[in-house]
This record gives C-alpha cells, sequence and structure tokens, in this order.
C-alpha cells in the first residue's frame, strides 16, 4: 500500500509531493477528506504511538494551551481526529513503513525509498 495524507494549503505539503515520486500513491487531502479512526489507528501502529503523529508546531497547539497541560495517548489522539491541523504532515506509508512530517532526514528517507 503506498498512501499519503496531506494539506493542499501547506506550501511545505505541496513543496513534498513535487518532490517525491508519487506514481502508485492513493492521495487523501486531510482537511476535505478528513481521517478515519481506523486509519489513524493504522498509522499509530506504524509510528508507535499518537504523540509522534501529532503536529506541536500546530498555530492551535498554541492558542489551547495545550503545551502546559499533561497530554495521554488518548488525549493526542481526540485532538488528531477532532481538528486535522493536528495531524503532522506530510504522512507518507509505503507498505509497512511510515514517514511523518516534514524534516530534511524524513524526506530523504522517503525519497531512496521510492525513487
Amino acid at each position: 500500500m503506498k498512501k499519503v495524507y496531506f494539506l493542499q494549503t501547506c506550501d511545505t505539503c505541496r513543496r513534498i509531493l513535487k518532490e517525491v515520486n508519487l506514481d502508485g500513491f492513493e492521495k487523501q487531502e486531510i482537511k476535505t477528506n478528513p481521517i478515519t479512526v481506523a486509519q489513524l489507528e493504522s498509522m499509530r501502529e506504524l509510528a508507535d504511538s499518537y504523540e509522534g503523529l501529532f503536529n506541536k508546531r500546530a498555530k492551535l497547539y498554541r492558542e489551547m494551551d495545550l503545551k502546559n497541560q499533561n497530554l495521554t495517548e488518548a488525549d493526542y489522539k481526540q485532538y488528531i481526529l477532532d481538528e486535522y491541523t493536528f495531524l503532522k504532515r506530510p504522512v507518507f506509508i509505503v507498505d509497512d513503513q511510515i514517514f511523518i512530517g516534514n524534516s530534511k532526514k524524513v524526506v530523504e528517507s522517503l525519497k531512496e525509498l521510492v525513487g
């Protein structure tokens, strides 16, 4: 399975999508087509935690003062399901591997895998 979860209005997502060979990828724009509980749970199995999928740089994270709260895995899961902006993006799934976020290291590893 090859899938990418992204946000169309995110400049960084658009740049990475242009850089990566997307042949055979199913694309899901998370604002117009929100992720489901099942999709998030399958991402979590590959990522080992909901916190790893959580975007702590989101504007809403600061506005809600979540940094100063003691969040549990259940909290991270619920926030991601409630608000698309809390999913660290883009998220690429290639078979049984997951690539989360836009760090240079993550993007380079993905490019090496998909060519």
